[in-house]
């Protein structure tokens, strides 16, 4: 049995779903519920016995430590985050909450139960946290990608959060022996998206005959990855990977924000057409850049391919395109998702940069 934290959000449903279709190892499936986290994604394994959902925080260390007893897991993956750089400028309080000192009670969850695990229950033992290329901070047009050597340089409060529980967990590694393993992943898209990132929010405002915002001149690079693609590379460094070390998971797509607007809206005009006949890039929009926004992101993923024999399975043109398709044949879930709240957060966000 594994636990996943964070299970019902974005990449965490994902990788539970994954994971259930691979392999009948159950999942105890920890998640707070907080805007991003939706059962919804959950629905396919609805009556699953290997499926436990629980509802709960990270960092309610009485709860933690009562499952890992409970179930006796030999792993945790840790999804769970507040990971949105806009949110975290209006808010960065909720990031540093769940981001650090979430990490840090479910580290210290996890040491106490590790520590009485024996034999071969302890050697195989692996906590294995989830984190972002964002904690290097941002490339120069002709810098090489992110390597797992480049210092930490982070630049938002969301990316300052993250790297402070990536520090963390290195930590407990190096002061306690705890057998960890951590990944930095580029940008993921695909299902179960929430509708504020760009590709799911373009998608959603196009077909909704809304604005498509860009930030600033929309040349941020972006390395591109699919969900389904980083999930395979997490099992892959679950199976396999050295404990204590760091694995860059990307996609081997750069590309500037304009061109997967661009992209985006000629995919619809062949799949959704507007009922006038006009392209949707005539909703493009250009708004205020957000404050401190990072020119370039890029991953080097050699390590990961080198060492374990990944690489991903979706380029960025056929990832692209299943997306869309998602997002074409499940409307409902995207009118579920974007009510009340989500509308209020799009009026804070881009109406005083319009």
């Amino acid at each position: 049995m594994i636990l996943v934290t964070g299970g019902a959000g974005f990449i965490g449903s994902n990788f539970v779903l994954d994971w259930l279709t691979q392999s009948d190892e159950p999942v105890i499936n920890l998640d707070v519920l907080t805007y991003a986290g939706n059962l919804e994604n959950l629905t396919d394994l609805s009556g699953d016995p290997r499926h436990l959902f629980v509802h709960g925080d990270i960092g309610n260390f009485d709860l933690v430590a009562k499952l890992l007893a409970d179930h006796k897991p030999h792993a945790v993956i840790n999804f769970a985050a507040e990971s949105h750089v806009d949110r975290s400028i209006h808010g960065p309080e909720d990031f540093i909450q769940t981001n650090i000192v979430g990490t840090f009670r479910l580290l210290e969850a996890v040491r106490a139960y590790w520590s009485n695990l024996e034999g071969e229950s302890k050697g195989s033992f692996r906590f294995l946290h989830v984190s972002t290329d964002e904690v290097y901070g941002s490339l120069g047009k002709d810098d090489p990608a992110f390597r797992e050597t480049n210092r930490y340089e982070p630049n938002s409060p969301y990316s300052a959060s993250k790297a402070a529980s990536d520090h963390l967990v290195r930590a407990y590694h190096h002061t306690y022996g705890l057998p960890v393993l951590t990944t930095n992943c580029s940008n993921n898209y695909g299902p179960y998206h929430f509708p504020e990132k760009l590709i799911p929010l373009v998608i959603h405002n196009a077909l909704a005959g809304k604005p498509l915002p860009i930030y600033g001149d929309g040349q941020q690079i972006r390395d591109w990855l699919y969900v389904k693609d980083h999930c395979s590379a997490i099992r892959r460094v679950l199976e396999a990977g050295r404990v204590g070390e760091t694995y860059n998971i990307g996609g081997w797509n750069e590309k500037p924000n304009l061109e997967v607007v661009h992209t985006l809206c000629t995919i619809l005009d062949e799949l959704s057409p507007r009922v006038d006949g006009k392209p949707y890039e005539e909703q493009i929009t250009y708004v205020k850049d957000r404050p401190g926004h990072d020119r370039r992101y890029a991953i080097d993923a050699s390590k990961i391919e080198r060492e374990l024999g990944w690489r991903p399975a979706e380029t960025f043109d056929t990832g692209i395109r299943k997306t869309v398709r998602w997002y074409l044949d499940n409307q409902a879930w995207v009118s579920n998702v974007t009510s009340g709240t989500y509308r209020q957060w799009l009026d804070k966000n881009y109406e005083a940069r319009a």
